[in-house]
C-alpha cells in the first residue's frame, strides 16, 4: 500500500482513514472517475484499474469530488513522475501515468464524447500523433507573484485547483534553455523596483531564438530596464516589456530584434510571428498536425480550401502549396495583418485573407463570394457552431476539423452528420500537450 500526501480541500468526511474505491476510468481533467453510493466520484490522483482509499473534498448534488490518501492496488501504468513539483504545480497532472497510457486514455475520453454528446462513432481511428515528452513548450505565460511569508517573488504556473502559484526552480516541459533560466529570472524580477507589479512573463520560442515579454502594471525605471536588457545580453534571449495589450510591446534587447520564426520544411514554409501571437505550443506535433491534415484533405492541386480561425496562416500556408487556391478567414485584424505578410514572405499569391467575425450565424457569410471544396476549421475552445451553420450548397466534400476540445467537437460533429450529411470517416489525438489531460484532436468528414 502506498499513502500519499495530497492536500485535500476542506469538507465532509467519512471517517479518519477515509473511504476505499475502484477506480474505472479517467476524467477529462486528469482525475480518477470512479462510483460510490449511487454517485460519480472523481479522485484527484488516481488511475483506472487501482483501489484507492480517499476523502472527500466535497459532495454536490450530481457528483462528489474527492482526494486519494493512499494507493491499496496500484495500476500497472503509474510511474514515478520525473518533475519534483508534479503534484503542486498545476501545469502537468499526467506524470504520474505512462506515456503510453495517457494516449490511450485521450483516445477514450475522445471516443465517449463523440458517442454522448455528439452521436456519432468514428469509421476509423488515426495513429495519435506523438512527439517529444518532455521540453516542447515553446510558448508559455509564467505567473509571478511577490509573497512576502513565502521569501518573496514565486515564479511558475498555479498551483492545481487553487490561485496559488507554484514556485518552479525547474520545468521539464519548457524548452531546456528557458527552464534553465527560473532561478535567476526570480531573482531578476525581485530586484526591480516594481517586483509586486509584475504579475506574469510570457514565453515564446521559434526555431532559433526566444523571447520573454515582461507585463507591467507600472512604469519601468531606468535601471529598471537595464537590469532587463542585461538579462537578455547575458542569455542571449530577446527581452520586451508590455505596459498595456499585446499590442503594447516595446523591445528592450536587442533594439531592433529579429523575428521569431518556425519553419515547415515538408511545406518550404516559414512563419514568422511576434512574442505575443498565438502559435502552437508543440513544434514536433504542429508538423506533423499539418502533414496530416493536408493527407487528409485529399489535394492534388485543382482544390479551392476554405481555412476558417486562420491565425497566422498555420495552415492557410501549407495547403497553398497543394491547392489552387486558399482563402483563410480569422477575426484577429492583427493576426490577418501578420498572415498577409508571411504570404508574402513566402511568395505566394493563391492565398488570401480576410478578417471576420466566425462566431455570427447573420449575414452573408464572409467567403460567401469564394467557392471551396475543401474545408479545414482549427477553432478555440468553443468550437465552429457558428460557422458551421452558415455553410451552404454545394458543400466541400471533405472537411477536416483540428479542436483544442472534444466536447465541442462532438457537439459540432452532430450537426455535420445528422443535418448536413457528412460521415466522420475518421479522428484520432495528437499529443500536443504530453503530461497533461489537455486532448487535442483531428476528425476527417466526407460527403459523398
Amino acid at each position: 500500500m502506498i499513502k500519499t500526501t495530497e492536500n485535500i480541500a476542506p469538507g465532509p468526511v467519512a471517517g479518519d482513514d477515509g473511504v476505499t474505491a475502484t477506480v474505472e476510468s479517467l476524467g477529462y481533467d486528469g482525475r480518477g472517475v470512479a462510483h460510490r453510493e449511487g454517485k460519480t466520484v472523481f479522485i484527484e490522483g488516481a488511475l483506472p484499474g487501482e483501489q484507492v482509499r480517499f476523502r472527500y473534498a466535497n459532495r454536490r448534488k450530481n457528483f462528489d469530488n474527492g482526494g486519494m490518501t493512499e494507493i491499496i492496488a496500484p495500476s500497472p501504468d503509474r510511474v514515478t513522475p520525473p518533475c519534483p513539483h508534479f503534484g503542486v504545480c498545476g501545469g502537468c497532472d499526467l506524470q504520474h501515468l505512462r506515456p503510453q497510457a495517457q494516449l490511450q486514455a485521450k483516445q477514450k475520453i475522445l471516443a465517449e464524447q463523440l458517442a454522448h454528446i455528439g452521436k456519432v462513432q468514428a469509421e476509423s481511428w488515426l495513429a495519435p500523433i506523438t512527439g517529444p515528452l518532455l521540453g516542447y513548450r515553446r510558448r508559455a505565460r509564467l505567473g509571478a507573484r511577490w509573497v512576502s511569508a513565502k521569501g518573496g517573488m514565486l515564479i511558475g504556473f498555479r498551483e492545481r485547483h487553487k490561485s496559488y502559484f507554484a514556485n518552479l526552480d525547474t520545468c521539464l516541459v519548457l524548452k531546456p534553455e528557458i527552464a534553465a533560466l527560473l532561478p535567476e529570472l526570480r531573482a531578476l524580477i525581485g530586484g526591480l523596483s516594481c517586483a509586486k507589479r509584475i504579475p506574469q512573463i510570457e514565453v515564446a520560442s521559434g526555431d532559433e531564438i526566444s523571447a520573454l515579454v515582461f507585463r507591467h502594471l507600472v512604469p519601468l525605471t531606468e535601471r529598471d530596464a537595464d537590469l532587463l536588457r542585461a538579462f537578455g545580453e547575458r542569455h542571449r534571449i530577446q527581452i520586451y516589456r508590455q505596459e498595456g495589450g499585446p499590442d503594447s510591446i516595446v523591445a528592450l534587447w536587442p533594439d531592433e530584434p529579429e523575428e521569431l520564426c518556425y519553419r515547415l520544411p515538408d511545406f518550404n514554409v516559414a512563419i514568422h510571428f511576434r512574442p505575443t501571437n498565438f502559435v502552437q505550443v508543440n513544434g514536433d506535433v504542429n508538423r506533423k498536425m499539418i502533414g496530416r491534415a493536408v493527407e487528409l484533405l485529399q489535394l492534388d492541386g485543382d482544390e479551392q480550401v476554405l481555412d476558417l480561425f486562420c491565425g497566422l496562416g498555420n495552415f492557410t500556408l501549407p495547403l497553398a502549396r497543394r491547392a489552387r487556391r486558399v482563402l483563410g478567414v480569422e477575426a484577429d485584424e492583427a493576426l490577418i495583418g501578420a498572415a498577409r505578410r508571411n504570404a508574402g514572405l513566402n511568395g505566394m499569391e493563391n492565398v488570401e485573407y480576410r478578417a471576420a467575425d466566425l462566431f455570427r450565424e447573420d449575414g452573408p457569410a464572409p467567403w460567401a463570394d469564394f467557392a471551396f471544396d475543401r474545408l479545414l476549421l482549427d477553432p478555440p475552445r468553443s468550437g465552429a457552431m457558428a460557422a458551421i451553420r452558415r455553410l451552404a450548397e454545394p458543400l466541400p466534400s471533405r472537411i477536416v476539423y483540428v479542436s483544442c476540445h472534444p466536447a465541442t467537437l462532438a457537439r459540432d460533429s452532430e450537426y455535420l452528420v445528422h443535418v448536413l450529411g457528412y460521415r466522420l470517416a475518421a479522428a484520432g489525438v495528437m499529443d500536443m500537450f504530453p503530461q497533461t489531460s489537455h486532448v487535442e484532436s483531428m476528425a476527417l468528414f466526407v460527403r459523398t
